[in-house]
């Protein structure tokens, strides 16, 4: 009885070969696969980070996705920001104020990244519309004097010590964003972002103008474009998944 085991044991291989010649080998280009849908959710690490190590800074942003297509996301951030800071002349401060609010970005991320069989990383581009509330409280003030006329040996003269608030600003601007997410385990992404933003309304005063906005960060004078960026970790909730085929590869002759 051993011997006709051991016989069955070595004809094995041979079986299977012989059946992938009959039949032919299953092609793996047809394999297909279930690709996830759902939504993505996580805090930037970036505005934590900055908030332990900068006394004059405290900030925290959700951010999020919603999976509409194999390309396609739907996109948000949700943040609150306060700032302190100073604009000095030549080493001396002139006035120190502080910038409090929220913002509210939204928009769409389109993924150019192709990925291998069974991955889900993404490379995308997209855009937000931005907005954001806020209050500014100039902490104290030194009077700037050109003529040196009451102060001939400065140019700063007198002083203002008693915080004055201006609230109820707002204001909205466009971003074009450019980021990554790649995925460190499974359903735990961690992305970086680039905005460029451009202001389409701004509520200031004349008497203290916007030096500083919630989500868009610091204006700069005669321009309407701002800088931002953010490094997130997010966890991706799949919700359903939809059937995808593997994209057949080129054969020899297609390639040439």
């Amino acid at each position: 009885m051993s011997k006709y085991f051991i016989s069955l044991l070595f004809l094995l291989p041979f079986l299977g070969v012989s059946q992938e010649t009959e039949s032919g080998p299953i092609p793996q280009d047809s394999v297909e696969y279930k690709q996830q849908y759902g939504i993505r959710f996580g805090v930037d690490l970036s505005r934590i980070v900055l908030s332990f190590v900068d006394e004059d800074y405290t900030g925290l942003e959700l951010v999020g996705d919603y999976r509409l297509t194999e390309k396609l996301y739907l996109a948000a951030e949700l943040g609150n920001e306060e700032k302190t800071q100073d604009e000095d002349l030549s080493g001396t401060s002139i006035y120190d104020y502080t910038t409090s609010g929220s913002y509210i970005k939204l928009g769409l991320d389109v993924n150019t990244y192709e990925n291998w069989f069974g991955m889900d990383n993404l490379i995308t581009i997209g855009g937000r519309y931005s907005f954001s509330t806020f209050s500014q409280t100039l902490n104290d003030y030194r009077i700037f004097d050109r003529s040196r006329f009451f102060n001939p040996d400065d140019f700063l003269v007198g002083s203002g010590e008693v915080p004055e608030e201006f609230s109820g600003r707002s204001a909205s601007w466009l971003e074009f964003v450019a980021g990554v997410k790649a995925e460190l385990f499974a359903n735990i992404y961690l992305g970086l972002s680039v905005r460029i933003g451009f202001l389409i309304t701004n509520d200031e005063s004349d008497r203290f103008p916007n030096l500083w906005i919630p989500g868009f960060n610091r204006v700069t004078d005669g321009s309407n474009f701002g800088v931002g960026y953010n490094y997130s970790i997010s966890y991706f909730l799949p919700l359903y998944k939809k059937s995808k085929n593997r994209k057949e590869r080129p054969t020899v002759d297609e390639q040439n």
